[in-house]
């Protein structure tokens, strides 16, 4: 063994302290470190505050607490890249603290940590740096600026890194960015998508997945989804699906795909590698709720392009949208008939969905989930558009009553379609009659009230469809349905408002219903709608001259015309031009005013005495009490009288039957229509009429003949200069006041003027087939056009000439007809 040599070691400088171990048990004491000038110091307090943090949220909440963040920014600068590096590891672990990034946002510190991504700096900088980003981005502002201080290109540098740290952060931060749609146009300049293909096949499944999850954000761009393709990109993503030990991918994988089948030119592309065919066996073969639901919703958004739809019916996919019908997951079956709905714009696909899937649909009517009921009920709303087949077999499975009980869901997607499915069905007269038995109307009358437009247009349309059976617009009027459709006229929104309109045109096939619509407005709005070139639509006319049209008395009144087809019945009263603005009143709350010197009404009554007995007789709800009642009384009375109590017993019957009497008539006066005065007169004249002209061979023969008729009852011709002479003013007045009312029946009249006259003759004209016209003029002028054929030329046998319109005279010639457009008839009007 040798001697151990002793080596001479020379003593340190006197001025010079020995290296110190120094030691701390107190974050303070080591966060006051980090201000020291030492830089082997300042390293090793950096390390041990990065253990120190390590440890959990509340140690870097007392860090934080003691100022460490700021002296650690000012460390991340330092030119020794031990400090620099120890530094940046801390931040980057306190960074997950939401105090921590909400200062770090505050100290604007974006700039300085992007600044440390350069290629240079050591792979830890890297690391920590951009885990540090990926905290903060998780904030709007903080994405802003990164993407402002040129965050991105850095970032995709380091998706390059061989740290599979550092991949995994810079893409965490990049796939946090590029959820702002703004920042898609960057990354695809800075070409991210070889690196991101590349990444799927990393060895760390985090990296693969948020690989899949940025490229399913980004290929929501067409431009990213045709470099997706030229980079092979499908292929690697229908691999991962081919690959069962890559199943936890496999929902984020047919996610990108799904943005991939939106594009034409890609889905072409997938067909043509077959991979069109392998998704949908790959979905077909899935037991993953989540796979089959992505697989559906990308199938939708692949079928809004037609041309996108013609390749997914060679596929037939279909077949696969029906079989998701019947999985046990509400999602699916959501996301499923959402693509069914999708796919019926192919008139194909409509009519293979609608063989396969209308008894799966309509089961899902009655599902507890409102969603499904809603995705349901849309789907049959568009595979029942234009297909009357489609139509007849969602009838036939007994939907009727589910879809009028969806009419009064709470989700307003499910109510409007629901309406439409209904209305659709409803072409087929045997539909629309089975679901007028299960109460439409009563079920419409809330739907109309919605504040949703859509629903309003829908539940509009839907009581024109129905509307026009008289049973159904009873419904209506009996459900309160008439106020809240009038309301839907003022509507803003054009398709409500021309809805509404169609819907009111079709009401008013009734006078119930008209007289309703009126009394709630409607005349007026619709009046009001007309004179707008902006709100007027093809309905709104129909519209007002349809309610007109059952209400002649207020059309002639607003109008001054009445047409051919117009027929006068009883109960129609003239009493003048109505102003604009000024509420039409009805006969009845005429005949209570007060005896004026104003124009008399003229009001048309002719029901046959007998009519009225069974009138009077059907409105009185004790007519079988009270005319039984006194020959009871009497019999009672001449019985009981031989027993001595017959006058007691009959005071008390005559009581009772006063009694009875008196609420009948307050019935009758709350209840009732009040029924005008018969006027006999007028209804001999009819008689009259029918018994001499109707007999006449030719309609020329009539016309002449009821003129002379009407000009008889009316004081006969009038000569025109003593017209001034003739006082028919007088005559109505003496009327007026014999009958102490200002409503006058018209057979009362014995000396009328040219609007008597006129009248009288369009209402015997209306009994006995005459078809003529009644026209209001100026100054009480009022006359009656007929359509007559002149005879033939001679010498042409057989040549059918169009009619040619006359006007008739009642006044002067009675009789005479004067040519439509002549200078005669310009006289007749206006002298």
């Amino acid at each position: 063994m040798g001697k151990k040599v002793k080596k001479e070691v020379e003593p340190p400088p006197k001025d010079v302290f020995d290296p110190l171990l120094v030691e701390s048990k107190t974050a303070a004491t080591v966060v006051l470190m980090l201000s020291s000038p030492e830089e082997e110091i300042l390293a090793k307090a950096c390390d041990a505050l990065y253990k120190f943090a390590s440890k959990g949220g509340e140690n870097k909440v007392t860090l934080l607490g003691l100022g460490a963040v700021e002296h650690l920014l000012k460390l991340i600068s330092h030119e020794d890249p031990i400090v620099r590096r120890n530094a940046i590891m801390v931040l980057g672990i306190m960074a997950s603290n939401h105090d921590v990034k909400k200062l770090l946002r505050e100290l604007d510190v974006t700039n300085s940590l992007i600044s440390q991504l350069a290629p240079e700096e050591d792979v830890v900088i890297h690391e920590f740096a951009s885990l540090c980003l990926a905290h903060m981005a998780v904030e709007y502002t903080t994405k802003v600026q990164i993407f402002e201080q040129g965050g991105l290109e850095p970032l995709v540098r380091l998706l390059g890194s061989p740290d599979p740290d550092v991949k995994k952060n810079s893409l965490e931060c990049i796939y946090l960015l590029v959820q702002d749609f703004q920042s898609h146009a960057v990354v695809r300049a800075l070409n991210v998508i070889p690196p991101l293909l590349e990444l799927l096949k990393s060895e760390y499944p985090v990296i693969q997945l948020l690989a899949l999850k940025t490229l399913e954000e980004i290929s929501k761009d067409r431009e990213t989804r045709i470099i997706l393709g030229e980079n092979k990109g499908l292929d690697c993503l229908l691999k991962i699906l081919e690959t069962n030990e890559f199943s936890d991918l496999h929902v984020e994988a047919l996610a990108v795909l799904g943005n991939c089948l939106e594009d034409a030119h890609t889905l072409q592309l997938i067909h043509q590698i077959g991979g069109l065919k392998k998704l949908l066996s790959f979905v077909g073969d899935s037991t993953v709720p989540d796979i089959q639901k992505n697989a559906a919703k990308a199938i939708t958004r692949a079928a809004y392009d037609s041309e996108n739809r013609k390749i997914l019916r060679e596929e037939e996919v279909e077949k696969c949208l029906v079989n998701l019908l019947e999985i046990d997951n509400d999602g699916v079956k959501v996301a499923a008939s959402e693509a069914i709905s999708a796919m019926c714009e192919n008139s194909a696909s409509k009519r293979a969905l609608g063989v396969q899937g209308i008894p799966q649909l309509a089961q899902l009517l009655s599902s507890d989930n409102e969603e499904v009921k809603e995705a349901a009920v849309t789907a049959l709303a568009n595979l029942t558009a234009a297909s009357p087949s489609n139509a007849r077999a969602v009838a036939e499975a007994e939907v009727i009553e589910p879809l009028v009980n969806i009419l009064n869901a709470q989700r307003d997607r499910a109510v409007a379609h629901a309406a439409t499915v209904l209305t659709n069905l409803a072409t087929q007269e045997p539909f629309r009659t089975n679901i007028q038995g299960h109460g439409i109307m009563r079920g419409l009358a809330e739907p109309l009230r919605s504040t949703n437009s859509h629903v309003q247009s829908k539940a509009a349309f839907a009581v024109a469809a129905f509307g026009c059976d008289a049973d159904a617009r009873t419904e209506l009027r009996n459900a309160g349905g008439l106020g809240p459709l009038v309301e839907l006229l003022h509507s803003k929104n054009k398709e409500v408002r021309r809805n509404a309109c169609l819907a009111v045109m079709v009401c008013a096939s009734d006078e119930l219903t008209t007289v309703e619509l009126c009394r709630l407005g409607a005349l007026d709005i619709l009046e009001e709608i007309n004179l707008s070139i902006v709100r007027k639509n093809n309905y709104s006319e129909a519209a007002l001259e349809k309610l007109l049209d059952n209400n002649l008395s207020q059309k002639y009144s607003r109008m001054g015309y009445l047409s051919s087809s117009n027929i006068i019945t009883d109960g129609f009263y003239d009493c003048g031009q109505i102003k604009p603005g000024v509420k039409f009143l009805s006969l009845k709350e005429l005949s209570m005013q007060e005896l004026t010197d104003q124009r008399a009404i003229i009001f048309i009554n002719a029901k046959p005495q007998e009519d009225l007995a069974v009138e009077e007789k059907a409105q009185d709800p004790f007519h079988e009490l009270t005319i039984v009642s006194p020959s009871i009384s009497r019999k009672g009375s001449r019985e009981r009288a031989r027993k001595g109590k017959g006058k007691k017993e009959e005071e008390k019957m005559k009581e009772i039957v006063q009694v009875i009497s008196k609420v009948q008539i307050e019935i009758n006066l709350e209840h009732s229509h009040w029924p005008p005065p018969p006027d006999f007169i007028l209804l001999d004249y009819i008689n009259d009429a029918s018994r001499t002209i109707l007999p006449l061979t030719t309609t020329r023969e009539q016309v002449v003949a009821l003129a002379q008729f009407v000009a008889d009852k009316m004081g006969g011709p009038i000569e025109r200069d003593k017209l001034h002479d003739f006082s028919w003013e007088l005559h109505i007045s003496e009327i007026e006041f014999e009958l102490k009312s200002n409503v006058v029946p018209i057979g009362k009249v014995k000396k009328g003027t040219f609007y008597h006259r006129a009248l009288l003759f369009k209402v015997i004209a209306d009994r006995i087939g005459i078809r003529c016209s009644l026209v209001r003029g100026e100054y009480n002028r009022a006359w009656n056009e007929v359509e007559l054929v002149d005879d033939s030329p001679q010498g042409i046998a057989g040549l059918l000439l169009p009619p040619k319109k006359y006007i008739v005279d009642l006044m002067f010639e009675p009789g005479f007809l004067i040519k439509q457009r002549s200078a005669e008839a310009d006289q007749y009007k206006h002298i």
